[in-house]
């Protein structure tokens, strides 16, 4: 009878721990593909960051060119648009370009 019951007892524990492999080994896979999503993304912020850069660069050259003899006076409307663009070109092209440092 003792035989028999233990028998009966490694056999549930058994059939629960294959059952607990089974699972973990799932979550494991999903964790995988999760992974790699998070990989693919990432990548693809790479990209934007580099072409965002590029386009920012260019644009804040361009508008240091155009504004070479300061033509644009603050005063009037256009002086002080171009100003508010040059400035967010400003902050833009430094918090890029502390990116491009880290890298």
């Amino acid at each position: 009878m003792l035989i028999l019951f233990t028998c009966f007892m490694l056999t549930i524990v058994s059939v629960y721990l294959g059952y607990r492999v089974w699972f973990l080994a799932g979550k494991l896979a999903e964790s995988q593909d999760y992974i790699e999503e998070i990989q693919t993304y990432i990548e693809n912020l790479e990209v934007t960051n580099q072409y965002m850069y590029s386009r920012i660069e260019l644009a804040h050259k361009e508008m240091k060119r155009i504004d070479l003899r300061q033509a644009f006076e603050k005063d009037d409307e256009t002086g002080t648009t171009f100003q508010l663009l040059f400035e967010v070109i400003d902050e833009l092209k430094g918090e890029f370009d502390g990116e491009s440092e880290e890298k």
